[in-house]
């Protein structure tokens, strides 16, 4: 029977070899982490390798996901669909087993993790997720909801500030079946960390009203597994395992050094740690026992069969929540979803409301709400002016387990995070509120999003410099632009309560993709539209005025700047002026070729676009024959429509602009 020890070290050698074939990689990190990962994964972890897709596995997340090979072995070992010619593979184009874990590539790998801290903040998300479905589910002693998140994190995560975010509201929600192991290795890129980061860490966690199991040490597997029970058996708030661990151990040369982090060991050393770990086999040879001692098939099988045994009495005592749990666990929306919003469009239309469309997304939230419970909404701090809470919101603040409205404190990065990793474990469809200018915070979470297609929802009011007296600081000029530019973001910047239901609708339709929702603070005028252009607003882009083949000029608006443009269409009528409302960019590129020339005809050189925020974005739909009306500076302090007048961004700044390009 192998020992422990002969188990890890299968880990060490995949590893290192596979850094080695590669010429690039972190080994340090894998081999610092087997023994301890070889602990969990065996005596501890219920997953299932045959379906990794099952709903009740313990989901693990590696946050330093720069120490990808032990994510990787452990897959291989344990029975994943990850061959031998997959870690072979390691960090070549299109592989199984990218350089980071990334979710999407390789079976088993619950989030995209590298930007370090993250993937700690997506498991608290994963918990969150975990308790809120419990909490509305489970039934006496039929828990269809049950399992835990475990997290691994080394010393750079804990360095990193969404680090403090994430934890400090997860102490504060008693995220009790949330563990996290901490590879206290003390090293990072640039050496030993005690030059840079000395803060008592575990006393830190204490203070956030966490668990802490102090001074375990990482390689010795008994150590280990007690603390692991321990933690499993503290439900009240979240655990943390110090484990102390030497980097890249088994390495003679380089254990214990920042040589070890983040290159290769070299084929002298390779062949050293062979010598000094024992292990006999050549590069990628694993022996049978190694591969029937990993093996947690049969295991995984068992699990999961057990599991469906209870949720079989589910349904049967409980047919409709079954029925429930299934579809939003398979992402499916309700069977009257379409009705409800045709039904709601109609009564935006028919109201002819003039609001800011913060507010008018607060209305589709009281209109789309109703019908999805899967639906989790919350605000950084900000809830009464994004307007993110609606009339069904039950706050987890108010120690309501199974609520659907969160209030994140002043954490937005942390927010989008923890929202990814809800929609990342299933169930829910969460969006998350705070200004625009201030999703530069959120930025990186907000790239993760898209990266790894998640449906998460951002709700960005105070779009713009329309408002006003918050002065710069907080009016946004370049961060439309800038989340346009996100590959695979959605962004909608509707000029009025129907285009906000619209996009509302879209963002929740949109499986594999996040959307960002840009609102604003000043009311904005109804605009009156054909059934037909209702229908097209869903294409991103569409006619609103002037539907001449040949227009003179042609006016691109978005939001608020869409009502100047009419304005302006109308005073200029001795003029063909065509103005096209475009909500969303993105999701007008993606149609085809003749809706697009059908909207902006090619022939038509004569273009303007108006937005109150940065012009650049714009010239890839004016051309080098067009302008931009827009703020090519930071803003102002004063009055919304004073700062407006300040940039020429009224109607008849606009005017003028229009008979300058037509004279």
């Amino acid at each position: 029977m192998l020992s422990r020890r002969e188990l890890a070290n299968a880990i060490r050698a995949l590893s290192m070899d596979a850094v080695q074939r590669a010429n690039i990689g972190h080994p340090g990190a894998p081999m610092g982490m087997a023994d301890l990962a070889e602990v969990l994964w065996n005596d501890f972890l219920k997953h299932n390798p045959a379906n990794p897709g099952w709903v009740n596995r313990d989901r693990f997340v590696m946050s330093n996901g720069h120490g990808s090979m032990l994510m990787y072995a452990l897959l291989h070992l344990s029975g994943y669909d990850l061959s031998m010619d997959d870690i072979k593979d390691f960090r070549q184009l299109h592989s199984k087993t990218p350089g980071h874990p990334e979710f999407g590539y390789t079976p088993g790998i619950e989030t995209t993790t590298g930007p370090l801290g993250q993937g700690l903040a997506n498991a608290v998300g994963m918990a969150l997720a975990e308790r809120t479905l419990a909490a509305q589910f489970n039934q006496d002693d039929l828990e269809i909801v049950d399992h835990f998140t475990y997290v691994s994190v080394g010393d750079g995560c804990l360095m990193e500030g969404i680090s403090h975010e994430a934890c400090s509201l997860a102490g504060t929600l008693a995220l009790g079946k949330l563990i996290a192991i901490y590879d206290q290795n003390q090293i990072s890129i640039d050496g030993n960390i005690s030059g840079w980061f000395t803060e008592d860490v575990p006393a830190r966690f204490e203070a956030y009203n966490w668990h802490v199991i102090r001074d375990v040490d990482g390689h010795d597997p008994e150590q280990v597994k007690a603390a692991l029970q321990t933690a499993q058996a503290l439900t009240d708030k979240p655990t943390l395992i110090c484990c102390q661990t030497i980097i890249g151990w088994g390495s003679p040369n380089k254990q214990g050094k920042e040589s070890s982090h983040g290159a290769p060991l070299g084929e002298d050393e390779v062949a050293l740690v062979r010598e000094t770990i024992g292990w006999q086999y050549p590069p990628f040879e694993i022996p049978d026992e190694q591969y029937e001692a990993w093996d947690a098939k049969q295991a995984g099988t068992k699990h999961e069969a057990e599991w469906q045994e209870i949720f079989n009495k589910y349904q049967k005592q409980y047919p409709e929540l079954a029925k429930e749990f299934l579809r939003r666990m398979q992402s499916e929306l309700p069977e009257n979803w379409n009705s409800t919003c045709t039904t709601y469009i109609q009564e935006c239309v028919d109201k002819a409301e003039n609001i800011a469309s913060r507010k008018a997304s607060q209305n589709s939230l009281n209109a789309y709400g109703p019908v999805l419970p899967e639906l989790f909404g919350g605000s950084a701090d900000l809830t009464g002016s994004n307007l993110t809470a609606w009339s069904g919101s039950n706050w987890l603040n108010n120690g309501a387990e199974d609520g659907n409205y969160l209030s994140y404190g002043v954490r937005e990065f942390a927010m989008v995070a923890v929202n990814n990793g809800m929609t990342l474990h299933g169930g829910f469809i969460p969006y998350g509120g705070t200004f625009l200018i201030f999703s530069d915070y959120a930025r990186n979470a907000l790239r993760m999003a898209a990266l790894m297609k998640q449906r998460n929802i951002s709700v960005f009011s105070h779009d713009s410099i329309g408002l006003g007296e918050d002065g710069p600081t907080h009016q946004a000029v370049e961060q439309a632009a800038s989340l346009r530019m996100i590959p695979n973001m959605s962004v909608w910047r509707p000029c009025d309560a129907v285009e906000t239901a619209v996009a509302w609708q879209a963002a929740i339709e949109n499986k594999d993709k996040p959307t960002s929702l840009l609102l604003s603070r000043q009311g904005l005028p109804h605009l009156q539209r054909s059934a037909e252009q209702i229908e097209q607003i869903k294409r991103g882009a569409y006619v609103l005025a002037g539907k001449s083949d040949k227009p003179d000029l042609v006016i691109i608006a978005t939001g608020s700047e869409v009502s100047l443009a009419m304005e302006a269409a109308t005073q200029l009528q001795q003029y063909n002026i065509r103005v096209v409302s475009m909500p969303s960019t993105d999701t007008f590129d993606a149609q085809d070729e003749d809706y697009r020339n059908s909207v902006l005809p090619p022939d038509c050189r004569k273009r303007i676009a108006i937005e109150a925020g940065s012009p650049d974005y714009w010239s890839k739909y004016v051309g080098l024959d067009g302008d931009v009306l827009g703020v090519p500076t930071f803003g102002e302090s004063a009055p919304g429509g004073e700062v407006y007048k300040h940039f020429g961004i009224t109607t008849a700044g606009l005017c003028e602009l229009i008979e300058k390009n037509l004279s």
